[in-house]
């Protein structure tokens, strides 16, 4: 998932989902559709296994089988993609992206969001800009 050679990372900013949003097991899809909704909401194990209508381990151990990432993970990517499509689609100062997405503070969404695609996020949307521009002109 993590790129640090120009690459989009996975996810929106590539065309893709996080993880995988098509879940076969419909208490995980709950998760995952309130996740999606209020990303910036502060997301436990225990309050997406609470809308799941599971126990926090029988969801964690479900939620595993269906998509391949803990729900956390799982949360920090989604929340990382979204991020990543309001870098490329606009050009709101990154702390008013980090609160959108769920960070208390820009410099705790540049960590995250470094650590996930590998690049900081104002690197990031530069990087997608000068491509833009350039098509742009032409």
């Amino acid at each position: 998932m993590t790129t640090t050679d120009g690459e989009a990372p996975r996810g929106a900013a590539s065309g893709e989902t996080a993880a995988n949003d098509n879940a076969r097991d419909p208490a995980v899809a709950r998760a995952i559709e309130a996740a999606r909704r209020d990303p910036s909401r502060r997301w436990t194990v225990a309050t997406l296994a609470k809308i799941a209508g599971l126990s926090r381990a029988a969801f964690a151990a479900r939620f595993r089988a269906d998509t391949g990432a803990t729900p956390l993970a799982y949360v920090t990517r989604l929340r990382v993609d979204l991020a990543a499509s309001r870098l490329v689609e606009g050009s709101e100062p990154l702390a008013v992206v980090a609160r959108a997405v769920g960070y208390a503070s820009e410099f705790a969404f540049a960590k995250v969001f470094k650590r996930v695609v590998g690049v900081p996020p104002g690197a990031f949307r530069r990087s997608r800009a000068a491509p833009r521009a350039t098509r742009a002109a032409a």
